[in-house]
């Protein structure tokens, strides 16, 4: 290489680092080398600049949102098992999947059955979907997220809390039944529904029907609020199957031994 062509490929290291324009960094070269050789025109070398750009914030703005979504890892839809949750159409979840439908219009979806399931597995995984569909994610287990609101409030902090929950275009909130059932818990979780409402999406798995959520909210005007808010605009997928947990145990108790072949789920939902 030239000593003129060291100092022009130097400054031009120098630019693209100072534009953070890192995918454009990555392959200027061995575009440029193959343009020489192959007589590329001016319009198709920077056409190729651009679209390398684009994969490659494409690539970061993917791995941004998975680390921030704190998505259990291993639950997908492709490990998820549909024959073991018969009543669930893998149709409508793919369809789910790419959220246009649901999530632009800050639509709910929720998700019922007993524990083991695979409540959570199926939550995670549609978050991952969504995820790689451009859609913003947040996975946390209610109760932890509760929490983190409770201590807002004694900060005064709740509405700014809340405010910054709006980043995330579906909220997914685990295991909805295991909040404490007092007053200064149920009303955080409230306060966060009815500011989601019609505005973000939020998918929620619970073990118990709506018929029992007196149990999670002790006031029943609030219990009622809640649920009107939750299924005004919502999908809801009933998932009553036997736990593959407890089947799982049973069939190595009987000294079967194989692989999980089925969906498994975080926790205890």
């Amino acid at each position: 290489m030239k000593t003129t062509d060291k100092i022009d490929a130097a400054r031009i290291e120098l630019l693209l680092g100072e534009l953070r324009l890192s995918g454009v960094r990555l392959v200027w070269a061995a575009l440029a080398e193959t343009a020489d050789k192959e007589g590329w025109p001016a319009a198709r070398f920077l056409a190729a600049l651009a679209e390398q750009e684009m994969v490659e914030r494409s690539r970061r703005r993917f791995e941004r949102h998975l680390e921030e979504a704190r998505l259990p890892p291993g639950k997908t839809l492709d490990a998820f098992d549909f024959a073991a949750v018969p009543m669930i159409s893998k149709a409508q979840v793919m369809a789910l999947a790419a959220g246009d439908a649901w999530i632009d219009k800050g639509a709910n979806l929720l998700c019922f059955g007993p524990p083991g399931g695979g409540k959570s597995h199926l939550a995670a995984a549609l978050g991952l979907a969504l995820i790689e569909k451009g859609w913003r994610v947040l996975f946390a287990r209610t109760t932890d997220l509760v929490q983190k609101l409770q201590i807002a409030r004694r900060d005064l902090a709740l509405e700014a809390a809340i405010a910054k929950l709006d980043k995330y275009h579906l909220l997914i909130l685990d295991d909805l039944a295991y909040v404490t059932k007092d007053q200064a818990e149920t009303s955080v979780l409230f306060e966060l529904i009815s500011a989601r409402y019609e505005r973000r999406s939020m998918l929620i798995t619970a073990n118990q029907p709506f018929g029992e959520w007196g149990k999670v909210f002790p006031d029943q005007a609030m219990t009622l609020a809640a649920i009107d808010r939750l299924v005004h605009h919502s999908t809801i997928l009933e998932m009553n199957v036997d736990s593959y947990r407890r089947k799982a145990a049973v069939e190595k108790a009987r000294g079967a031994g194989r692989p999980a072949t089925r969906a498994t789920i975080k926790g205890t939902s």
